[in-house]
């Protein structure tokens, strides 16, 4: 369903020497540096499958996810979902598809966020009675109730991101990427949010790939983890394998995130 093959994904990136000399030569001539985010990257995610990425920050999760999501072209290599390419026609590709990134939103800031809701609806073409279904339950499940009319800016950043996993999913989705899904939420509504993206993966099939560094996501939720570092992905396998290979029988008591931490280690990243 979800097909990566020997991606590459290079950034110019502009360079810059401090002070105004500096400043006033980049206007006349600029000076570039080059980024490999990612280096022959390929994988494949069946579909219903629930898929953890990790990794540490700039190791290129998001812009794999990007790039799946079809926000980003490659430097090089192919993609497909559904056997297309995300790129070549993203109107049709974003049905498909529900995107949660931590650190960005889909909501509009001063409106409330039930009138981004209807955006969305309208965007996506929602049938009313599949948008009104959709969104009673979303509401129910993350206790949205309370704010729903409330502008997005005076949120909570937990609540924000309640709302933003909830508009994600307001047109049904078949693919879910969740870049930092639980990033300010609190221990109740942590598992509010698991146990929902477990229904929905039981109940609907709809396929997960999920990137934190909230390991209790990964342990509660996944099966297969992939492991990325300096943009090439170092593991690719079951999630159990990984901590019994990092866990001896004296160090039962181990935490998951020491154990990854051990991981990056051995992988120098």
């Amino acid at each position: 369903m979800i097909s990566f093959q020997d991606i590459n994904m290079t950034y110019k990136v502009a360079k810059r020497q401090q002070g105004l000399r500096a400043a006033l030569k980049s206007i006349v001539k600029r000076d570039y540096t080059y980024v490999e985010a990612l280096k022959n990257v390929s994988f494949s995610i069946e579909e219903g499958e629930i898929i953890g990425y990790i990794g540490p920050n700039g190791a290129g999760k998001s812009t794999t996810i990007k790039i799946l999501s079809g926000i980003l072209v490659p430097t090089s290599g192919d993609c497909s979902v559904f056997g297309k390419r995300p790129w070549d026609n993203r109107i049709a590709h974003v049905k498909n598809i529900g995107v949660v990134f931590g650190q960005r939103t889909q909501l509009m800031w001063d409106i409330p966020v039930i009138d981004s809701f209807e955006l969305l609806r309208d965007i996506y073409r929602v049938q009313t009675a599949d948008y009104k279904k959709n969104l009673d339950e979303l509401v129910e499940i993350f206790s949205l109730s309370e704010f729903i009319n409330t502008p997005v800016r005076q949120l909570s950043l937990g609540q924000r991101m309640r709302c933003e996993i909830a508009a994600s999913l307001l047109h049904s989705p078949r693919i879910l990427f969740l870049d930092e899904p639980t990033i300010g939420l609190d221990a109740v509504s942590k598992v509010a949010v698991r146990n929902f993206i477990k229904r929905i993966n039981k109940e609907n099939d709809v396929t997960v790939m999920l990137t934190t560094h909230d390991m209790g996501d990964i342990d509660a939720l996944t099966d297969r983890v992939m492991l990325i570092g300096k943009g090439q992905i170092l593991y690719n396998g079951s999630f159990e394998q990984m901590k019994s290979k990092y866990t001896n029988i004296d160090e039962q008591s181990r935490t998951i995130e020491e154990i990854i931490a051990e991981v990056y280690e051995d992988f120098s990243i």
